[in-house]
């Protein structure tokens, strides 16, 4: 027999020494539940996958930009002359890219809006098509220079991330959409799905608030975690899962679009969170996050006055001192933010008001406005006065 080795010897001695003071060599196995994770399938029917060409209008796709010092991003973004913006890019009626560079949706005419605003041109605007686990770090690294992306405003994002929210440009809130012959009661709770296979996308506030509900529900699942929306969509339509949860929004505008048979599916009345979606900008940067800020506003202040991108032209002659400080005939209130005194008169020229653009994307799938309607209406849709 070899002679064993010195470390070998040191190593079996200290093995017999925590084996005789009762230490386990090996730890006792546990056992634990383990969400599935599904990585991207193909997408779902009827979406088309962005290339890195269409991703930015069917151009060649830009380097990232180089730093930008904090408070410096609004005169980076007018040298540059265009904005680089965050979107998503499979979700038809918010963010969505088609095989020819075509990009539509509530959040991209934001964008346009922005750009319009800017520099007189809706079309000055470089879309950056991002993941949801993308979409955050894209913004703090100077990737983009705001992110209009569907994304909840929460307090660990504003705080944790360093991101700046506002203003809220859809009210939203989690539903779970079922099949028919599962659930066919819209009414039904959560009970009806106990041990239910729920397709969701992961790096959402969604996995969260699922896992939240149905813990406090007491009701048993299986979540099912995918990490792009649309691969999601397939595999529930082709019954790998029993239902999936998203944004009610989500659910009805994709629903429409990839689903075999919609009609064949039920999105259940229990609103599971809240989900206000808002552009964000980067921490840091005051002057930026205004400008994003007051473009938005002024969409919503242009609804209230019944100003559209049709009549505005007709407005500019008004005698009304707030319509004529909002379009900019009179009054400084561009120049505070270093703009022309007529940004707003511009976005609303080259893409309409609040309304407008909800009714270009979204009324198609039949989404009623409801708490997006203006407050006179009962919504919760208000802008800060332009004084």
């Amino acid at each position: 027999m070899r002679k064993l080795s010195p470390l070998f010897s040191l190593v079996v001695f200290a093995s017999l020494v925590l084996a005789a003071c009762g230490t386990p060599v090996a730890a006792t196995p546990v056992t634990v539940e383990v969400t599935r994770i599904v990585t991207a399938a193909a997408p779902a029917t009827g979406a088309d996958t962005p290339t890195a060409a269409a991703a930015t209008g069917g151009e060649t796709p830009t380097a990232a930009p180089a730093p930008v010092a904090g408070g410096e991003r609004l005169q980076t973004v007018l040298d540059r002359g265009k904005v680089i913006c965050g979107v998503h890019g499979t979700f038809q009626g918010f963010g969505f890219v088609d095989s020819a560079g075509n990009w539509t949706g509530f959040d991209v005419d934001f964008c346009r809006a922005w750009a319009a605003a800017f520099f007189n041109d809706a079309n000055a605007v470089e879309f950056r098509s991002l993941s949801a686990q993308e979409r955050f770090t894209a913004l703090q690294s100077g990737e983009v220079d705001v992110l209009s992306r569907n994304s909840t405003w929460t307090y660990d994002r504003d705080a944790e991330l360093g991101l700046t929210f506002g203003p809220v440009t859809f009210y939203d809130g989690q539903a779970i959409m079922v099949k028919k012959d599962i659930v066919s009661d819209p009414t039904a709770g959560l009970d009806a799905l106990e041990g239910a296979n729920v397709c969701v996308q992961s790096g959402t506030t969604t996995e969260l608030n699922l896992a939240d509900q149905f813990r406090a529900a007491g009701i048993n699942y299986t979540p099912v975690v995918f990490e792009d929306q649309n691969a999601a969509f397939q595999a529930y339509d082709e019954g790998r899962c029993d239902a999936i949860t998203s944004d009610r929004s989500q659910l009805a505008t994709q629903g429409q679009a990839v689903l075999k048979n919609f009609a064949d599916h039920v999105i259940l009345d229990l609103v599971m969170s809240k989900e206000p979606l808002a552009p964000a900008v980067a921490q840091g940067d005051d002057k930026w996050a205004d400008a994003i800020h007051w473009v938005v506003y002024g969409m919503i202040q242009a609804e209230e006055l019944g100003i559209t991108s049709e009549n505005v032209d007709e407005f500019l002659t008004s005698e009304d001192p707030v319509v004529r400080r909002l379009l900019g005939v009179e009054g400084e209130l561009g120049s505070k933010l270093g703009l022309s005194n007529d940004f707003i008169y511009r976005a609303i020229k080259l893409v309409g008001n609040y309304g407008e653009v909800y009714d270009r994307n979204l009324a198609t799938f039949n989404l009623a406005r409801g708490q997006n309607e203006l407050w006179t209406n009962g919504g919760l849709m208000y802008a800060p006065p332009f004084r």
